[in-house]
């Protein structure tokens, strides 16, 4: 059942002295904005709330979120700060003698509510900031950024040892149940991590990633996932056989195993072609963990290619972010700019007046759909060597100063970075991906308007 606000107040609240209650600047202001109504609207719209066991309330969940991302906390951490501190118990609209939500409670919560929901509330924000006239709207600058996914960096070897490792994990987690008990498994971890000894020993010496050596061991380990595949799948089909008559324990370790299973399976097919001299491979795996990542070559100096999903941002004036989209694998920029103004003018419908971007968003094409939508004011560099013309019209003043708001996007970038840990996503998967992100947007929009 879902819980929107707490009950009562709590008689603490009218004992304690007024000083021990203060809320900061900040959280009076984000307490202030959050009260609204239309913040619960996205929560009843989606869920019952006269059926089940009694929600964490709504607003205390918020609120704590909030907390989180602003603070940078772990779930755990975050517990342990809200109930060690009376204003912060305030802020979350818990009474001082109740119970902290569980750490697990706020993780299945999370992942219950979904991407969608934490849309709906960015959206709601926004147009709350637009009613209230801190965000006019009429300006918009796009960019794009890759956020890295929670893996470590995928080699080949690296991969077929992943799963090597998980199958026997998958496997031990289902004998456990007392299935599968004529199927034979060997454990051949101590194996794999002596041949990945020898490929560091064989790597230090620099010698050429093209080495005999190396491609001795990369082999060797081919082999050994291959048994392993092989004998996992005996487990599978007689485990599968023997699950009708279980309970949901036993068939979800035999779902885990199946899919460890197919996904090891994808890396030695892939591990195969790179042998054969393959090098482009469209769908590449990188990651068993998070098989929806993908390799994004940027072009960056220090990291050339990132692992994980482009993230394309739509900002406003005063720093408040309007519209933003989670994008798997690396769809060309100049691709994505009606997405993102289409996405800005659902908000603020004929109000905009300007968009700039830099040059990987200019194309005829968007120029032309800028000018259909009548958006007066276009900044988008042009690709290339500039005609005598061109030159002239970006020489405009106009012009000029829109291109100087366009160069905050990539300090907007850097704070979301640094300050909501949106350089790296936890979540996995690209639905969790797009909680982490609305989340950490969300949070960012609050604390501007609270510093507007």
């Amino acid at each position: 059942m879902l819980r929107l606000r707490k009950d009562q107040p709590s008689l603490w609240e009218s004992v304690l002295p007024q000083e021990m209650l203060t809320l900061s600047e900040e959280l009076t202001k984000v307490d202030a904005l959050l009260s609204d109504e239309r913040f619960l609207a996205p929560f009843r719209d989606r869920f019952s709330c006269s059926r089940g066991r009694p929600t964490v309330p709504v607003a205390t969940y918020l609120r704590m979120m909030y907390l989180k991302r602003r603070y940078g906390l772990g779930y755990e951490s975050l517990v342990k700060e809200v109930n060690d501190s009376f204003s912060w118990r305030r802020f979350c609209q818990l009474s001082f003698n109740e119970p902290v939500p569980d750490a697990t409670t706020l993780i299945k919560l999370t992942h219950k509510y979904g991407e969608e929901t934490v849309k709906s509330l960015n959206d709601t924000l926004v147009l709350k900031l637009k009613e209230e006239k801190l965000v006019r709207g009429k300006k918009l600058r796009l960019d794009t950024y890759v956020i890295e996914a929670d893996i470590h960096y995928p080699t080949d070897t690296s991969l077929l040892a992943d799963g090597i490792k998980v199958i026997t994990r998958a496997v031990a987690q289902v004998k456990k149940f007392g299935v599968a008990r004529q199927s034979g498994f060997v454990n051949h971890t101590r194996r794999v991590k002596k041949i990945l000894c020898g490929i560091c020993r064989v790597v230090k010496e620099r010698v050429s990633l093209s080495s005999a050596r190396l491609g001795e061991a990369k082999k060797k380990l081919l082999k050994l996932a291959r048994q392993v595949v092989a004998r996992g799948k005996g487990v599978q089909v007689e485990a599968e056989a023997e699950v009708v008559r279980c309970d949901g324990k036993v068939a979800s370790a035999v779902s885990r195993l199946r899919r460890w299973l197919e996904g090891t399976e994808k890396v030695i097919e892939q591990t195969e072609a790179v042998l054969e001299g393959q090098t482009r491979l469209p769908g590449r795996v990188v990651s068993l963990f998070d098989t929806e990542a993908r390799p994004i070559v940027r072009g960056k100096a220090r990291s050339p290619v990132e692992f994980g999903r482009k993230v394309l941002l739509g900002e406003t004036d005063k720093g408040i972010i309007t519209t933003y989209r989670v994008f798997e694998g690396n769809p060309a920029d100049n691709t994505l700019l009606c997405a993102g103004v289409k996405g800005h003018r659902r908000l603020f419908r004929k109000r905009l007046k300007a968009v700039t971007a830099d040059r990987g968003f200019q194309s005829r094409k968007n120029e032309e759909w800028l000018a259909q939508q009548k958006v007066p004011q276009v900044a988008l560099p042009f690709r290339g060597r500039p005609s005598q013309e061109r030159r002239t019209y970006e020489r405009q003043l106009w012009f000029q100063r829109l291109m100087r708001f366009r160069a905050g996007a990539e300090g907007r970038i850097s704070v979301l970075k640094r300050l909501f840990g949106l350089g790296r996503s936890p979540m996995r998967g690209n639905a969790g991906t797009e909680i982490w992100v609305g989340q950490g947007i969300f949070t960012q929009n609050l604390w501007q308007a609270a510093r507007s």
